[in-house]
């Protein structure tokens, strides 16, 4: 009788670690992984789009890969500050970032491309880059430098002020304005204005204070962060604009490359799909600002095609050209650009 208690015994212990090494094991196969931006977070249905979209992607991806791939959300940089994410993703050090790309612009030049005043000027031409030269060759970089794009965002924007509106280049001078990257601050100076450089997140206290007089960043920017509480003027860009961001979610590549090829199949897939959504959004937000401008109070005014055009050729002379000095890499980046035009 004790002989066969202590068979049952062994038995029983032998089934629970049994049961508890697939259980640890099914376990280890789940990866956990983290996605930070700096906008405001919302849910699935509500809120900024472009956390709408990085909560499309987690729950998409997690469910296509039968939850082997799991993710958190850091909306408003809770995780790290804004200007982190890009070279934290090229060292491993954060998974993915949905991040407007011209913030790299000093660690990597090629990337202010993303944000080259009057180069896009709208949004087919911007979503038609992916699989033109100019958008082969500007992921071949970005994979070089150790990012890969899972999704590509592109977004109108517009000018903001605490006082008249910018309209025509004569309009900005005098005037302290955040433009976004380098080569949009290019333009602004030449056309007499003073420029301000901060993430699109710090322009509502900026513009409180006094510290700014004007910013441009992108139409959903303008409701997410409730500049119109600050503003006096919306220049928008539903009608047309020679600010165009591009705000790709990204990924490490060295991360990527780790993960089984259904897992980075699923990834790929599911950043490919949500560009419709990214699009449609954006287009949406350029419209819904000036409603949202308008009912606070704001002169609302938009551009016409002569008023982009002297923008444009402010651009060609200042901030192309300087670009195109940069290196090889920046002028055949340009060059393919422009064959899009």
């Amino acid at each position: 009788m004790q002989r066969r208690h202590l068979l049952q015994s062994i038995a029983s212990l032998s089934l629970g670690a049994l049961a508890l090494g697939t259980a640890t094991s099914a376990f280890a196969q789940s990866t956990t992984l983290k996605i930070s931006h700096q906008f405001p977070g919302g849910t699935l249905k509500d809120g900024d789009f472009r956390d709408r979209l990085v909560r499309q992607f987690a729950l998409e991806v997690e469910k296509r890969t039968k939850g082997a791939l799991k993710f958190e959300i850091y909306p408003g940089s809770s995780l790290m500050k804004t200007n982190a994410q890009f070279s934290s993703m090229r060292k491993g050090a954060l998974d993915l970032a949905l991040i407007p790309l011209s913030y790299a612009g000093g660690e990597v030049p090629e990337v202010n491309i993303g944000l080259m005043p009057g180069l896009v000027v709208s949004y087919e031409q911007a979503y038609g880059w992916k699989n033109k030269p100019v958008g082969l060759e500007l992921d071949r970089v970005l994979q070089a430098k150790g990012i890969q794009l899972i999704s590509w965002v592109w977004q109108a924007g517009g000018v903001a002020s605490r006082g008249k509106p910018i309209v025509d280049p004569e309009d900005a001078k005098g005037m302290k304005v955040r433009g976004g990257s380098r080569e949009v601050d290019m333009i602004l100076k030449e056309a007499g204005a003073a420029v301000v450089s901060l993430p699109s997140s710090e322009i509502y206290a900026a513009m409180q204070t006094g510290a700014m007089d004007a910013a441009m960043t992108s139409s959903t920017s303008f409701i997410s962060f409730r500049l119109e509480e600050v503003a006096k003027a919306l220049t928008t860009g539903r009608t047309g604009a020679y600010w165009f961001m591009f705000e790709p979610l990204m990924m490490s590549k060295q991360i990527f490359d780790a993960l089984p090829k259904e897992q980075r199949d699923a990834i790929m897939a599911v950043g490919a799909e949500l560009e419709k959504f990214a699009m449609d959004a954006a287009k949406k937000d350029d419209v819904e600002v000036a409603k949202v401008y308008e009912k606070a109070g704001a002169k609302v005014v938009d551009l016409s095609q002569a008023s982009i055009k002297k923008w444009q050729a402010i651009a060609r002379q200042t901030a192309w050209k300087d670009y195109a000095a940069k290196n090889e890499g920046c002028a055949k980046l340009l060059a393919l650009a422009e064959q899009t035009l």
